[in-house]
């Protein structure tokens, strides 16, 4: 049985992440995380003060990870244009995989979305920053033309917003979808050169 003096925020949110992953988000409470860690729901509460807050926490983990893995991407020494496809092939490998690997959890996830948008916001600015600063630099070693990374990251990432947007996930795994992915980013490419 888990002690309080060992559990973390971050047990209690790979707890929660099962339990949803068990009941979905509208039967998952914090009692059920409290039980999967042998701990009283005030212990839990001590970690979060709300069933919203955990929720809030554990939806934004999620997202964090993908935000993580492309990080590395944006700081790399080398032509900007191999990283940036790099950077979004490896964005919709991580959707696709999300979706596909875990169909129920996704479910579940696209419920907590709907629950906390400024933690989606925050997602979604934490990549198009990534996006800007690969766009930078692009237009700092003259593989870009002369834009504004921040609003060309914006606007790149809505043009691709078909290939990491989950409300297009039912596309993902359709045939020719790589094809498909592969003609918008060199067209993003293209647009982009110098």
């Amino acid at each position: 049985m888990a002690t309080t003096e060992t559990l973390t925020a971050e047990r209690i949110l790979a707890a929660t992440e099962e339990v949803l992953r068990r009941h979905g988000p509208a039967k998952a409470t914090v009692v059920d995380v409290a039980r999967a860690l042998g701990v009283s729901h005030g212990t839990v509460y001590r970690h979060f003060r709300t069933k919203a807050a955990l929720r809030e926490a554990v939806t934004e983990r999620w997202l964090d990870r993908t935000s993580q893995s492309l990080a590395g991407l944006v700081t790399e020494d080398r032509d900007a244009g191999a990283r940036l496809r790099d950077w979004f092939t490896a964005l919709f490998t991580a959707k696709r995989h999300k979706a596909g690997d875990d169909p129920q959890l996704f479910a579940t996830y696209q419920v907590l979305i709907g629950e906390n948008s400024a933690v989606v916001e925050r997602h979604i600015a934490d990549l198009t920053g990534q996006l800007a600063g690969i766009v930078g630099d692009g237009v700092r070693r003259g593989t870009f033309a002369p834009v504004d990374p921040a609003a060309t990251a914006r606007a790149v990432f809505d043009a691709t917003g078909r290939f990491h947007d989950p409300h297009y996930a039912h596309e993902w795994e359709q045939p020719g979808i790589e094809g498909e992915f592969g003609a918008v980013v060199d067209l993003v490419l293209r647009g982009l050169r110098a």
